[in-house]
């Protein structure tokens, strides 16, 4: 295994970690793979030329070289420079990041010889624990074989490494994750035995080409998780609400140069929104400003009341808090929009256009005081990127 460190030593966020929202919209909205050698020609052409300008030197019989290899076997091997450089252009490039500032800071992990489910889960397993560093997190794709048109390959079933289960009670209530519900009843059919609270993570489950899942418990080294106090209401840690360090996304592949690399899980850092406006405050996730309403006895009564966004107020000063009292990394929407901005910027000055989807872009907290609410982009997709994974 290969390792790239970044071009900078700065931590880097990737906030819109690619949660469930929007999925079903984006699995029709972006790109489906390369399904000819043509296409994967065609592609390869233009990333080679791309490569030239910017990547570094390309030697003379470098496209003849490609070209017969996609002849011969439909892709085509990148060195560790093509490769590296690939994966930082499809951070660049993706369209819900709001954190590409710091692009050029990915580290970039070459697993391509790994192909059993133990030295994937392995791989992955690392991933967890170098990109969290000690609190100090670092953004990290691992990147696995690249699949040729047509090829069936090996497929994580989670959508994040790194992920909490979801049990539904008789009563129809759900303790934990309700997005980990499926995935959950899935783990517990193959064997799986969870603790049934709300904070129980997930096993890895693999599944290989001929359709057997191979389950694979996450170590405890592997996960960091951050308990969440209030800096002023002592009654808040009694909440048990915690959540982990690193969002490995791992239900996305990356396509570069013609190539599909199915498996290439991506983690960065969490914008602070993510935890405390969406994960915990989604009606269909943890749903829990009700219960801070309550403890804050606020008046429920009518929305009039702002008690929503009072309630809102506390626990996503509870995340800000807590994760600094970790010294976990975490960034606030405010300084996540002004980066954006900046890297909007500094990309316009090297004359590249920069596509955006508003809806990741735009915080779900005070979006109008953030300078990202006036500015308009288009939602186009470039390669190198990372798309979702259409589900096999």
């Amino acid at each position: 295994m290969k390792s790239a460190p970044p071009d900078n030593p700065m931590e880097c966020p990737f906030s819109g970690s690619a949660e469930a929202k929007h999925l079903d919209q984006n699995l029709f909205a972006e790109p489906p793979p390369l399904t000819t050698r043509d296409e994967v020609l065609a592609e390869a052409r233009t990333w080679l030329d791309q490569f030239g300008q910017e990547g570094g030197a390309v030697a003379p019989d470098r496209w003849a070289r490609i070209e017969q290899e996609v002849r011969d076997r439909g892709i085509w091997e990148m060195s560790f420079d093509e490769l590296a450089w690939s994966a930082r252009l499809a951070w660049r490039n993706n369209t819900r990041c709001v954190g590409r500032l710091f692009w050029k800071a990915l580290v970039v992990r070459d697993c391509r010889q790994l192909g059993s489910a133990e030295e994937i889960a392995g791989a992955c397993f690392e991933h967890l624990e170098r990109a969290d560093n000690g609190g100090k997190v670092r953004p990290m794709v691992t990147i696995f074989a690249p699949l040729a048109p047509g090829e069936q390959g090996i497929e994580i079933l989670n959508h994040q490494l790194a992920r909490y289960a979801g049990y539904r009670r008789r009563d129809g209530t759900v303790v934990g994750e309700p997005e980990s519900l499926a995935l959950t009843q899935l783990a517990q059919s193959l064997g799986w035995k969870g603790s049934g609270e709300a904070f129980d993570l997930l096993p890895l489950m693999i599944r290989m080409p001929g359709g057997e899942i191979e389950l694979f418990p996450l170590p405890s080294r592997c996960v960091r998780e951050v308990e969440l106090v209030h800096p002023e209401l002592p009654w808040f840690q009694s909440l048990g609400l915690r959540w982990y360090s690193v969002p490995a996304i791992s239900n996305m592949r990356m396509q570069a140069g013609g190539l599909n690399f199915d498996l290439a899980p991506f983690s960065g850092w969490y914008m602070s929104t993510e935890i405390g406006a969406r994960n915990f405050a989604d009606r269909d996730r943890y749903n829990m400003l009700p219960v801070i309403a309550d403890r804050l006895g606020l008046d429920t009564s009518s929305p009039r009341n702002l008690w929503q966004e009072r309630a809102l107020i506390e626990l996503n000063t509870a995340v800000l808090h807590s994760f600094s009292e970790a010294g976990v990394t975490l960034v606030d929407h405010h300084t996540a929009s002004e980066e954006f901005v900046r890297f909007v910027k500094a990309e316009e000055a090297q004359g590249r256009p920069v596509f955006a989807n508003r809806d990741w872009i735009i915080p779900p907290m005070a979006p109008a005081r953030c300078p990202t609410w006036t500015m308009d982009f288009s939602n186009h997709h470039v390669t190198p990127n990372f798309f979702y994974r259409i589900p096999q």
